[in-house]
């Protein structure tokens, strides 16, 4: 069984696809070489500004990063197949989750699978409601949630049950009262591309913006946590961009 990719090895793929150096790949980035070094051998990840820095430059998908590459994968499939398991998943830390991204070897994917920690306990605590294009499914696996949206009371829904929404309504889930610790498997469906970017992004705002984000595989050991910059800033020039 083939070991599972990491980001770097996918970056020394992409580089040896091309036939760049780690210089050129940092002109090309605006990533120092020393930076891509210590990623391409697994000792140093990225912060989101980064990864979104290494996608524009490259001119390639957030998701794209994720995947590991397969030539067979950019021909039209009538059938494939990923098995999800959680410790072969991309852990993301964000102010108000934790999440899993499950199938993380599947590319130009329309459903985004994963596995959800709740962090936050009220909604004064979360922040705003997020929006993102498409819609979502998510089923509590332990404890319970309460789910605040845009344009309906909250709601609270216990181990086994589920919610449905389109995600373009503002929406949260926090732990409900009483709850130290919730965990729901979400799914995410969008026909836009940029999914995963509109994920990454929405839980930027102000109050929470200096917590720090990593983004690891779990396969070698504890996830290394490393200070971003202000998330906010970063999305609205991608807003900004259109």
């Amino acid at each position: 069984m083939s070991a599972r990719p990491t980001l770097g090895g996918l970056l020394r793929g992409l580089r040896a696809r091309h036939n760049w150096t780690l210089k050129e790949m940092s002109q090309r980035t605006g990533i120092p070489v020393s930076t891509l070094s210590k990623v391409e051998h697994d000792r140093l990840t990225l912060t989101y500004d980064k990864l979104l820095q290494l996608s524009e430059k490259l001119n390639l998908r957030m998701s794209e990063l994720f995947a590991e590459p397969n030539e067979a994968a950019e021909q039209a499939v009538t059938a494939r197949r990923s098995i999800g398991r959680e410790d072969q998943a991309i852990r993301v830390n964000t102010p108000n989750y934790d999440y899993f991204y499950l199938c993380p070897e599947l590319r130009h994917k329309r459903m985004i699978p994963a596995l959800v920690q709740i962090r936050a306990k009220s909604l004064e605590e979360f922040g705003e409601l997020v929006r993102h294009a498409g819609e979502e499914f998510v089923y509590v696996v332990e404890g319970r949630v309460r789910v605040h949206t845009e344009f309906y009371d909250p709601i609270e829904l216990s181990r086994g049950e589920s919610i449905y929404i389109d995600s373009n309504m503002g929406h949260a889930y926090v732990c409900a009262d009483g709850c130290d610790q919730a965990v729901m498997l979400g799914v995410c469906s969008s026909a836009e591309e940029g999914l995963m970017e509109s994920l990454l992004t929405m839980h930027g705002d102000e109050a929470a913006a200096d917590t720090p984000i990593t983004i690891t595989d779990p396969t070698r050991g504890a996830p290394r946590r490393v200070a971003p910059r202000r998330l906010t800033e970063v999305a609205k020039r991608k807003k900004a961009r259109g």
